[in-house]
């Protein structure tokens, strides 16, 4: 126990080890990088990308400082502060009967097959998404489960489905392809967590969460949809 309060209050040497599960919206974790080398490069941060169940065992065993994840349901001794919210997006081929909305109304989107994150592998993304699809009568039609989200694109593209993803990402991974329009429905959004064991947090890690909060405020760069 003291050699786990000596650690936290060092902050580890001035690193940060900071784990990823799941699809962690990587323009945000970019942002946040950028904000955390130009107001503290003196403290080194660490990325670990690991499943949930592996990063919640590692917060309670010392392993990481902190985690981003999509999941806000925790056990007693790791704490969930919700810190990035991103609308959802679908993703729709090129010449598809959808592309008439600007902002497609979910009814329409569950009459056609979809391309969904398999919840063996992310778990707590396909939680938000069937959230999702409970609001509409319609029952959905799963044309595959994916297990990565480029693997989703590129089905998508082919034309097996309609797909979501976080409006986050979706300057990185454009493609003639591909079209993104928004839901016509403002509470369709994904929300990323930053978990952290309960107790002290060291003062590099105080900031850090601070600077997650404020990436998570930034305007991001999603709006270049056809």
């Amino acid at each position: 126990a003291q050699t786990k309060t000596r650690a936290v209050a060092v902050g580890h040497r001035g690193t940060l080890r900071i784990a990823l599960a799941g699809g962690v919206g990587r323009t945000r974790l970019s942002a946040l990088l950028a904000l955390c080398r130009e107001e503290a490069p003196e403290v080194g941060i660490r990325l670990f990308e690991a499943p949930l169940s592996q990063v919640v065992g590692g917060l309670g065993n010392d392993l990481y400082d902190a985690a981003f994840a999509m999941a806000g349901e925790m056990a007693a001794g790791v704490v969930a502060r919700p810190v990035w919210q991103d609308p959802l997006v679908v993703a729709i081929p090129a010449r598809h009967p959808l592309l008439a909305h600007k902002r497609v109304p979910l009814e329409e989107v569950v009459g056609y097959p979809l391309v969904l994150c398999h919840p063996q592998v992310c778990a707590e993304c396909s939680r938000q998404c069937e959230r999702l699809l409970r609001l509409v009568e319609t029952p959905s039609v799963v044309a595959e489960y994916v297990t990565t989200h480029s693997l989703m694109l590129a089905l998508v593209a082919a034309g097996s489905g309609i797909g979501f993803s976080s409006a986050a990402p979706v300057p990185t991974y454009r493609q003639a392809e591909l079209i993104f329009r928004p839901l016509d429905d403002d509470s369709a959004t994904l929300t990323t967590y930053l978990l952290h064991p309960d107790g002290t947090l060291s003062e590099s890690l105080r900031y850090f969460i601070d600077r997650a909060q404020r990436a998570g405020h930034m305007t991001m760069d999603t709006q270049r949809t056809p």
